[in-house]
């Protein structure tokens, strides 16, 4: 394809997603054009609020996770059903906790990022048409004076959220539903400081979440059942008030509202990631309901695994059939948030009599249940969930790798950064991966486990083997590294 512009990569939406793919494409060395229909400027509103324990290890292997630890607060609890408190502090990994933080504070370490390793960005630019044949894509964008321009890439992402013009422009459907509809939000400053962090609860037919800025003001997220308007329904400060006494008995004095909306949720996950040269991530892809904070969390995800397999093809050290486990990792992942986050929405707002027992139950099971608690959390967080392997790998492939200390006083995340993969072996096998400088970092166990790991650049293992000679490591590196 012919255009006036020609990159390896589009990203189209500079939300968390996408300026972590752009940003990580280029870090990698190649070319990337993000595209955003809105002007540049720091905004003040956030969707998302906090970040899990996978995402902060993800971002930890970028170098921006000590940073982002420092601006936000952390939370070693999580409450579900009013009741129910599950510990973080046991989680297997260096962020125990829970980060409160504004997505905004996440969207500008990101966007510096992106900018200092020279992602081309295109303000005011608003995707009108995308097409596509075997050898790359074509985006359309009508720019702010009302000019259309093609841009011409090798393959382009989506992360331009729920309304995805990229989805549309692929032609694949969005099925799904409203879940909730007339939620409230506001920004406002409060009275009274709120006993938690975070603050959650329901009572009968409200429910309403309380969470801090950091710059003196708090968003309100709420909603009542019995309250069903639309969207365009105007909203007062008064009506914010007296959903969250329902929900948490007390409103905290609430004033100075600088920000209110309504907007519906919904259940949302496209059937495929990808059509030919164009993928999907984020919102994009799915969408669901904000209970369990997994939103930004998992678009963030998303594109720590597809943008190292971009890289890896358009280097030419993988084929491109690599492109095709995008899909068969993280679409599993997305319907595995829809059902967990909409779970836990119908059980916080049970009316039923069976609904109620159902909770009731897996509270207990949860509370008293140590497998259940871990595969709970685990999906909550993100560090339970593996990819699948190939029939007859090692029982550890798939997996993601915890930050483990190696030899010499560093640890796995600082390894990974800069889009390495990492092989970890018992003994030196510097020799095999000699051939592959800049791309492969080769390190040894801080302690006596014989187990030889090649970590993958998004923190999961490619292959693992017990006991293997230089041979199958060299092996292994030709198969996955190149």
């Amino acid at each position: 394809m012919n255009g006036t512009t020609a990159h390896p990569v589009i990203v189209v939406g500079s939300g968390p997603t996408g300026l972590l793919l752009a940003g990580d494409l280029a870090v990698a060395g190649v070319p990337v054009t993000l595209v955003e229909k809105r002007p540049h400027r720091v905004s003040n509103l956030s969707r998302a609020f906090v970040l899990h324990a996978r995402t902060l290890e993800q971002l930890d292997a970028r170098g921006l996770a000590d940073e982002l630890e420092t601006a936000g607060r952390t939370l070693d609890r999580l409450r579900l059903f009013g009741r129910l408190t599950i510990a973080l502090d046991t989680l297997p990994s260096r962020f125990n906790h829970l980060l409160v933080i504004p997505q905004y504070e996440v969207e500008k370490a990101l966007h510096r990022r992106a900018e200092q390793a020279g992602v081309r960005f295109r303000y005011e630019s608003e995707v009108t048409g995308l097409a596509q044949d075997a050898d790359g894509v074509t985006v359309t964008v009508r720019t702010a004076d009302g000019t259309d321009e093609e841009l011409c890439a090798a393959y382009a992402v989506g992360t331009d959220g729920m309304r995805s013009a990229v989805r549309d422009a692929i032609g694949l459907p969005f099925p799904g539903r409203s879940v909730i509809r007339s939620v409230v939000l506001a920004d406002v400053r409060l009275a009274e400081e709120p006993e938690s962090l975070l603050t959650v609860n329901t009572a009968g037919d409200a429910f309403a979440f309380l969470a801090p800025f950091g710059d003196g003001y708090h968003r309100v997220i709420a909603w009542n059942r019995a309250r069903d308007v639309p969207d365009s329904e105007p909203l007062a400060l008064d009506e914010v008030k007296e959903v969250t006494r329902l929900a948490l008995g007390r409103d905290y004095g609430m004033y100075d509202a600088r920000w209110m909306s309504r907007f519906h949720s919904d259940e949302r996950q496209a059937p495929a990631y990808r059509v030919g040269r164009v993928f999907l991530a984020g919102d994009a892809a799915h969408v669901h309901t904000p209970a369990g904070g997994q939103g930004m969390n998992t678009g963030l995800q998303d594109a720590a695994n597809l943008s190292w397999k971009l890289a890896q093809v358009l280097h030419g050290h993988a084929r491109p059939d690599l492109l095709d486990s995008y899909q068969d990792e993280r679409h599993p992942v997305g319907r595995s948030v829809l059902r967990s986050s909409g779970g836990i929405v119908r059980l916080a707002m049970a009316k039923r009599p069976a609904t109620l027992a159902l909770r009731a139950a897996l509270t207990t099971l949860i509370g008293v249940a140590a497998p259940a608690r871990r595969r709970a959390i685990g999906r909550i967080t993100g560090i339970g969930f593996r990819y699948p392997a190939p029939r007859g790998a090692h029982r550890l492939t798939g997996t993601r790798v915890p930050d483990v200390a190696l030899a010499g006083g560093g640890r796995l995340h600082e390894a990974l950064r800069g889009g390495k993969f990492v092989l970890i072996t018992p003994g030196d096998h510097a020799g095999a991966g000699a051939d592959r400088e800049g791309r492969l970092a080769v390190e040894r166990w801080a302690g006596d486990r014989r187990t030889v790991l090649l970590v993958r650049p998004d923190g999961y293992v490619a292959w693992a083997a017990d006991g293997a000679d230089a041979k199958a490591v060299d092996a292994a590196l030709s198969a996955h590294v190149g």
